[in-house]
C-alpha cells in the first residue's frame, strides 16, 4: 500500500453514504481531505471526525461553482461520489423534472468535477480521478431506466477519458457497487419502509465495503492502474436476481 501521508483527496457526496465513507478511509490513511456536498452542516460534523479535512459546501450540478472550489488547489485524489435517484417509475410513467435532476447530478456533475480537477492533475503529471458507478451502468432493471442511463454514461465518460486523457500520468478508476445499503434508496423512494423492504433478509454491501475499495486502487504502486472494480454482494447475482433467506 502506497502512503497518502501528504496527498489531499476532494471527495463529491461527502455528507453520507460511500461518500462519507470514503473520505473517512482516505482521511485515516493520513490524506488531506477536501469535503464536499451540499449540507455543509453534515460535512462539518464528518470533519470533525477525521484527522485532516476541511469544507468546501458546493452543489455539482453548478459548473462554476465546482471549478472555482478547486481552483487553486494541487490535488492528488479525486473520487466523484455525488449522485441520487428519483423513483422507479416505468420510463413512460416518468416525471420529467426527476430525470433532469438525475441527469444533471450524476452525469453533468460528474463532468463538471472531472472540468475542474483533471487539467491540474494532467499537468503535475500523476493522480488518481475515481468515479463511483454502479452495476446499474452495466445492467438495466425494471423502473431504472434514467438512472441506469446516468451511469451508462458515467461508465462512457471514464472510457472516454482513458483515450482523451491517458498516458499523462493520471489514473483512472470505475468503482461499480451493487446493492449499498445507505441512504440512497430512501432518498429515492422517500419512505422509510419502503427502504428498508429494499434490503429484507438479503446482506447487501455497506458504504464501508464500497470505500474499501477505492481505498484499493488509490494506494497501488505508480505504475499499476486498477481500471474497474466491480462489486456484488454475494447474494445478488444481478440487478435483478438477489437470494433472499425464507
Amino acid at each position: 500500500m502506497e502512503s497518502l501521508k501528504g496527498k489531499t483527496a476532494w471527495v463529491t457526496g461527502a455528507s453520507a453514504g460511500i461518500g462519507a465513507a470514503t473520505a473517512r478511509a482516505l482521511g485515516q490513511q493520513g490524506a488531506h481531505v477536501l469535503l464536499s456536498a451540499r449540507r455543509e452542516d453534515r460535512l462539518e460534523e464528518l470533519a470533525a471526525e477525521l484527522p485532516s479535512a476541511e469544507v468546501l459546501a458546493l452543489d455539482v450540478c453548478d459548473a462554476a461553482q465546482v471549478k472555482a472550489a478547486v481552483a487553486d488547489r494541487s490535488l492528488d485524489i479525486v473520487v466523484a461520489c455525488a449522485g441520487l435517484a428519483r423513483g422507479l417509475d416505468m420510463l413512460q410513467d416518468g416525471d420529467p423534472t426527476d430525470w433532469a435532476v438525475t441527469l444533471d447530478t450524476n452525469l453533468k456533475g460528474v463532468l463538471h468535477v472531472v472540468h475542474a480537477a483533471l487539467p491540474g492533475l494532467i499537468r503535475q503529471g500523476h493522480g488518481d480521478l475515481v468515479f463511483l458507478g454502479s452495476v446499474a451502468g452495466r445492467q438495466v432493471y425494471p423502473g431504472g431506466n434514467v438512472y441506469c442511463a446516468s451511469k451508462y454514461g458515467v461508465r462512457a465518460v471514464y472510457e472516454a477519458l482513458r483515450m482523451d486523457a491517458g498516458g499523462k500520468g493520471v489514473r483512472y478508476t470505475t468503482v461499480d457497487p451493487g446493492m449499498v445499503e445507505t441512504d440512497f434508496t430512501l432518498t429515492r423512494l422517500g419512505d422509510p419502509e419502503a427502504a428498508a423492504k429494499v434490503y429484507e433478509n438479503m446482506h447487501p454491501l455497506s458504504a464501508e465495503d464500497v470505500a474499501d475499495a477505492v481505498l484499493f486502487a488509490v494506494t497501488r504502486p505508480k505504475h499499476v492502474n486498477i481500471g474497474e472494480i466491480v462489486l456484488w454482494p454475494t447474494c445478488q447475482a444481478s440487478t435483478r436476481d438477489v437470494t433472499r433467506d425464507s
